[in-house]
């Protein structure tokens, strides 16, 4: 656990210390890094960032599933101080040592329809029958499969812009399903054509908001990024992540969410799905929460779920924790758990 901390000598002789972010190479990461090195320069000018493009993806295997966990380690063998996800692409459980720090105010959490430019002005509802849609989520096929049974869904594979390519030069899909958030943060919002409300598809835990990871022990680094904690997404968040764990889902298996604040309610959906969507458990649940910015009364750190919220009330954090662990209770007592081994297995299988 030994921290080293690096200090820049500025020409006026001032001393500031320098802050290392981490990033993949891809233009989402670099530019959702970017956006919170931008809001950590307006709150601490006498910090010194810097943003390093080398860090090395390590691949683990939890519970049978491949879980994208980004390592400390610059090509450089430096430490980075700070990583920025996707919240989504973080596992419910992070590595010791490690924690979220922080998590910003959601963007547009639902799935957006992208058409290939011949079907300008089209929906999922009127494109023809035996339509293809291009969609790398089994949670979004599922759904999509069940709710549009005319259309045909297959697998797409690569980023933001190898997914755009495919769809634009090649004539293999009508279609494809992307987050609307990263499209929005890539300034492609132009592109987006349908938006999918809940009735159409839940959208994944976490999805649209952005995660800063820090080490749990590095305490000048958690103080300095709780700031960009935002309480109604923070909570939100927690109790979307708390449902995936209790259920033991991941990314195996479609689980999708939808939750909404309102007023001191926190109202949670949630829903586990068959990959071809005929068999599915939904339930709603609410509860109360204190949604402020006061300091919690515990000395101790409010960690919930892999999320370190001081700044946020802990019964609040308690409260929507529990929500989700609850809601999750609700539908293995339902059955889901068989519906969920299934759905893995057939997954694992393929």
């Amino acid at each position: 656990n030994l921290v080293i901390f690096s200090f820049l000598q500025e020409g006026n002789g001032k001393v500031s210390r320098v802050i290392r972010m981490g990033t993949r190479k891809s233009q989402l990461a670099r530019i959702q890094t970017d956006s919170v090195a931008g809001r950590l320069r307006e709150l601490y000018p006498d910090v010194h960032l810097e943003i390093g493009e080398d860090i090395l993806p390590a691949i683990i295997c939890m519970n049978s599933l491949y879980i994208n966990c980004i390592v400390f380690v610059v090509s450089f063998n430096q430490m980075v101080d700070i990583v920025v996800h996707s919240l989504k692409d973080l596992p419910t459980s992070l590595p010791p040592g490690f924690t979220i720090g922080a998590i910003l105010q959601r963007e547009n959490p639902h799935d957006a329809v992208v058409l290939h430019p011949k079907n300008a002005g089209l929906t999922l509802d009127s494109l023809p029958e035996r339509s293809v849609i291009g969609t790398s989520s089994l949670r979004r096929a599922a759904q999509l499969k069940k709710r549009f049974p005319q259309l045909e869904f297959e697998n797409i594979r690569g980023n933001l812009n190898t997914r755009l390519k495919k769809l634009d030069e090649k004539d293999d899909y009508a279609a494809i399903i992307l987050a609307a958030a990263g499209l929005k943060r890539m300034g492609w919002e132009s592109r987006i054509s349908q938006i999918l409300g809940p009735e159409d598809c839940m959208y994944a835990v976490g999805q649209g908001a952005l995660a800063v990871e820090v080490r749990a022990q590095d305490k000048d680094i958690l103080e300095m990024v709780s700031v960009l904690h935002h309480p109604d997404t923070v909570l939100q968040c927690i109790s979307e992540r708390a449902f995936l764990r209790q259920l033991e889902g991941g990314c195996s298996v479609p689980v999708a969410v939808h939750t909404e604040v309102k007023g001191s309610m926190l109202y949670l959906t949630g829903a586990v799905y068959s990959l071809d969507g005929a068999d599915c458990l939904k339930d709603t649940m609410q509860t109360v929460v204190e949604i402020d910015n006061k300091v919690s009364e515990s000395a101790q750190e409010c960690v919930h779920v892999g999320v370190t919220a001081n700044s946020v009330s802990s019964s609040a954090l308690e409260a929507a924790e529990k929500l989700g662990m609850d809601l999750a209770n609700a539908l293995l007592n339902k059955g889901a758990k068989d519906i969920l081994t299934t759905a893995r297995k057939l997954n694992d299988a393929r």
